[in-house]
C-alpha cells in the first residue's frame, strides 16, 4: 500500500522519503538521516534531555526558533554544566558522538575563563604543563597539556583555555588546583567548529562542517605543547577563530551568515 492505495502493479515506483509505503499493515522506515546542530548553550539550563529537577534544559532551546525547529530526535555531545555557557554539538549521529566524548578524544576545545584572582606565570606554566585533578569517585588523573593565554587583565583577568581532553568539569578542576576559582566559562572552539550564534540560539551544520568534524574525530593523535607565555597586555579586540564556511549545500540546512563570536567584557 502506498500513500493510503493498494498497489497491485508491478513495477510501481515510489519515493521511501516522500511517500508511506506499507507492507501488511507495517509502516517501511527509510534510512535515518543524521542530523548536526550547534547550540549556543546559555547559563542556566543542564545539558541533559530531561532533568528530574524540572530544571530548563538544553532541549526546550530546540524548539521553535525564528520559525525553525531541529528535524529529529538529537541529543547533546558531552557537557557544559548549569553554570558554564557556549558552543555544545547535539546529533543522532552515535559514533560520532561516542567519537568526540572520549576522555582522549584529541578534539581540540577552546574555552574564555574568567578566574578569581590573578594566576602568576608559575601557575599558567603548571597548568600548561598539566595538573592532577580527582575524577568521580576521587581517582586523581593528570591532564593533557594546555594551551593558556591571557585575553584581559584585571584583578579577576581572561583566559583562553585550549585542551585536547573532555574530562567532567576539567578546566574548572584544573584551575581550582592552583587556587583559583572560574567564574565564568564559555566554550568558543570544538574541533573545527566557531561559536557563531547568539545565546539560545542554534543552526544546522553544513556538510563541510561535518566532514571536517569527523576527521578531527578520527584523525591522529594530538598533543598539545605547553603554549609560550606571551606579554601581559590587554588588546584591544580579542581574537577569535572564524566559523567554517561551506561552498556546497547541506542535506539539512544552509548555515546563516554571521560575525565570528566576540571575547567577553568584564
Amino acid at each position: 500500500m502506498v500513500n493510503g492505495q493498494v498497489v497491485t502493479e508491478l513495477g510501481t515506483k515510489a519515493d521511501p522519503e516522500q511517500d508511506h509505503i506499507r507492507v501488511d499493515g507495517k509502516l517501511l522506515q527509510g534510512p535515518e538521516r543524521y542530523t548536526y546542530v550547534a547550540l549556543n548553550k546559555p547559563k542556566g539550563y543542564v545539558t541533559t534531555v530531561s532533568d528530574e529537577k524540572k530544571r530548563p534544559t538544553v532541549m526546550d532551546l530546540l524548539q521553535n526558533v525564528k520559525g525553525q525547529k531541529v528535524k529529529g530526535r538529537v541529543y547533546p555531545v558531552g557537557r557544559l554544566d548549569w553554570a558554564s555557557e557556549g558552543l555544545l554539538l547535539m546529533t543522532n549521529d552515535g559514533a560520532l558522538a561516542n567519537a568526540l566524548m572520549k576522555a582522549f578524544s584529541n578534539v581540540a576545545k577552546t574555552y574564555v575563563v574568567k578566574v578569581a584572582g590573578q594566576p602568576d606565570e608559575a601557575k599558567l606554566d603548571k597548568l600548561r604543563r598539566g595538573v592532577s585533578i580527582a575524577e568521580k569517585g576521587g581517582r586523581r588523573v593528570r591532564t593533557a597539556p594546555a594551551k593558556i593565554r591571557l585575553i584581559r587583565e584585571g584583578d579577576n583577568p581572561w583566559l583562553e583555555v585550549t585542551i585536547i581532553e573532555g574530562r567532567n568539569r576539567q578546566v574548572r578542576k584544573m584551575f581550582e588546583e592552583v587556587g583559583h576559582h572560574v567564574e565564568k566559562i564559555r566554550r568558543v572552539q570544538y574541533g573545527p567548529l566557531a561559536l557563531d550564534v547568539p545565546p539560545g540560539d542554534w543552526r544546522n551544520l553544513t556538510l563541510l562542517e561535518v566532514a571536517k568534524l569527523k576527521a578531527a574525530a578520527s584523525g591522529p593523535k594530538l598533543t598539545l605543547p605547553p603554549a609560550t607565555p606571551t606579554p601581559l597586555r590587554t588588546p584591544k579586540s580579542p581574537r577569535s577563530s572564524k566559523p567554517l564556511r561551506s561552498h556546497g549545500p547541506s542535506h539539512l540546512s544552509r548555515a546563516p551568515k554571521s560575525s565570528a563570536p566576540k571575547h567577553p567584557r568584564n
